[in-house]
């Protein structure tokens, strides 16, 4: 199956590669998208290159699915562009989650709500997705009423620039408490 990530590069995108290597999905290519200034460059997947494309040559390639992670700004401009092509784009970004003519999908809660016609296919947030995984099958057995939940998302959901700042940071703070113990 022809696959295209769009996003390939970020920090999401290369979660959700090495998540499709380790499950062994059934990528006969793969189609690397990212922003143009990585476009020529190369990554590797289950052991062979691929150059980064445009999303005009991914689509020009017409791979079965896209999965986007390239934010919401992107998954709004571009997944519309996929979906008129017959691609089937399942967007990690928060684009399409509220959105009326686009169904929020877990595929083990809820994928029997898509049909043939569904090409732009929303998903939680990782906690939700992991939350609600759970609480279905509780829910089919003791009819849950009400949950309250509280999450504290972690700074790798803000992308990779986030994920530097914050070590940057705390290598910042662990040479002022080295030099402070040094003075003590």
């Amino acid at each position: 199956m022809k696959v295209c990530v769009v996003g390939a590069t970020g920090l999401v995108g290369t979660k959700m590669l090495q998540v499709l290597a380790e499950r062994n999905f059934p990528v006969t290519e793969l189609i690397p998208v990212a922003s143009e200034k990585s476009i020529g460059k190369e990554i590797v997947f289950k052991g062979t290159s691929y150059k980064i494309v445009s999303y005009q040559d991914a689509i020009a390639a017409k791979p079965a699915i896209a999965l986007f992670s390239a934010g919401g700004a992107t998954s709004m401009a571009l997944a519309p562009l996929f979906a008129e092509a017959g691609i089937r784009v399942i967007d990690n970004s928060s684009a399409w989650r509220m959105h009326p003519d686009k169904k929020l999908v877990v595929p083990e809660v809820n994928g029997e709500v898509l049909s043939a016609n569904d090409f732009i296919i929303a998903n939680p947030n990782c906690s939700t997705i992991q939350l609600v995984m759970v609480l279905k099958p509780l829910h089919e057995k003791y009819k849950i009423k009400r949950v309250v939940v509280s999450t504290y998302q972690s700074v790798t959901g803000t992308g990779v620039k986030a994920v530097n700042q914050l070590q940057n940071e705390r290598n910042k703070i662990e040479g002022e408490k080295f030099i402070l113990m040094k003075l003590i």
